[in-house]
């Protein structure tokens, strides 16, 4: 590939070269109706005109210039006007000038003519040295867009990495709670967690997932919470319109239900309650969960306070730049957070359901890890 590109750029250089040199040599030649005379003036000013541009790009700017050096910068572009304008100066008076006006050419050192002939060369140095920094600058943004892209993606995966591990320890604090009460529900909780697991080991590690894979991961994580709480929690999930083809990052809502757990429901001691709505209207999708708080003691729904939630704030930001909304209302008895995603103008949001072979293999593994899972931490914990 390297190879290429080299290969790539000394064309576009040996173009360039040719194409000067039938500018100086051509026009010239048909002014003067003299080839022969512009092809050797040609033949040595292109030379020089080559040195002077590679001598100056690579010496006069690169190496003082962009660093800073400029008394070096100065003293480099003045050697640079005096030895290769005179060059030219010399080669113009002795191939051109000598020749077609042998009375006029008398002066070497005429100052107008030498002038003009550093100019001349330098006018094309100029040339040169744009179509360069042009392509160093693209190749600059290009590798910053690049370590921009690397930088947030690594950014996410932090992120995505806190949330993970931040719900399965509060889960399994709660198996490990019921297993010292040799609760009957110990056993169905296990197995809910090796399917949570599974979709987190697999499923989120794309960068999108389907809304409805989200929704159930949801569920699983409801009916977990459920059976710690019993029957003083009244949870409602409800999907309006149809989702399907929708795509989401996997794990963005589970702070806020986590949320409206830990902050609403666990610090209740009488009957509390969840609401989740999901729907879809105009390429928005809208997710909002409203869920019962307590006001003693100071107790309250925290949103800031938690780190699930901040990773959500940041997630969203990098994600969806000026394309979402994060809200939050909160009054004396509950609690409503509500998450917008705009999907116009937008490639998230399509489907994006694998291949079918990676999917039958990525079934398999989860299938392979739940058995694994649930057989061994029911081995564990069996009396």
């Amino acid at each position: 590939m390297l190879r290429k590109i080299q290969l790539k750029t000394v064309s576009w250089h040996l173009i360039f070269w040719a194409c000067l040199f039938l500018y100086e040599w051509l026009p010239a030649s048909s002014i003067h109706d003299c080839y022969q005379v512009a092809f050797n003036a040609a033949i040595l000013n292109v030379p020089i005109i080559m040195a002077a541009t590679y001598f100056n790009i690579f010496v006069t700017f690169e190496r003082f210039l962009l660093k800073k050096r400029y008394a070096l910068f100065g003293l480099t572009l003045g050697l640079s006007f005096l030895v290769f304008g005179f060059l030219r100066r010399v080669v113009n008076f002795y191939f051109v000038f000598s020749v077609l006006y042998p009375q006029k050419a008398v002066n070497l050192f005429f100052f107008p003519k030498v002038i003009m002939d550093t100019v001349n060369v330098h006018l094309f140095v100029a040339l040169g040295a744009m179509v360069y920094f042009i392509q160093k600058w693209t190749e600059q943004r290009r590798i910053n867009e690049e370590l921009m892209k690397e930088k947030v993606a690594a950014e996410l995966s932090l992120l995505k990495s806190q949330v993970q591990p931040h719900f399965i320890f509060n889960t399994l604090n709660n198996i490990y709670m019921l297993s010292l009460k040799s609760s009957p529900q110990t056993s169905e909780m296990i197995y809910r967690l090796s399917a949570l697991l599974s979709y987190m080991l697999y499923d989120s590690k794309r960068q999108f997932i389907e809304v409805e894979k989200e929704i159930d991961y949801v569920k699983n994580y409801i009916n977990l919470e459920k059976i710690r709480y019993g029957e003083r929690l009244d949870v409602q999930l409800t999907v309006i319109n149809n989702v399907k083809g929708v795509t989401v990052p996997p794990l963005l809502f589970l702070p806020l239900v986590e949320n409206a757990f830990k902050h609403g429901v666990s610090n209740a001691v009488e009957d509390s309650w969840i609401h989740i709505d999901i729907s879809l209207k105009k390429k928005i999708l809208v997710f909002k969960i409203e869920n019962s708080v307590i006001k003693e003691k100071g107790l309250s729904n925290g949103f800031g306070n938690g780190l699930g939630l901040e990773n959500l704030k940041r997630r969203l930001e990098i994600l969806y730049p000026n394309r979402h909304d994060l809200k939050v209302m909160e009054d004396e008895c509950s609690y409503l957070a509500t998450v917008k995603l705009n999907f116009d103008n937008n490639t998230e949001g399509v489907d994006l359901i694998p291949d079918k072979k990676r999917k039958l293999k990525e079934k398999a593994e989860i299938a392979g890890t739940t058995a694994f899972t649930f057989s061994n931490l029911l081995l564990f914990l069996k009396p």
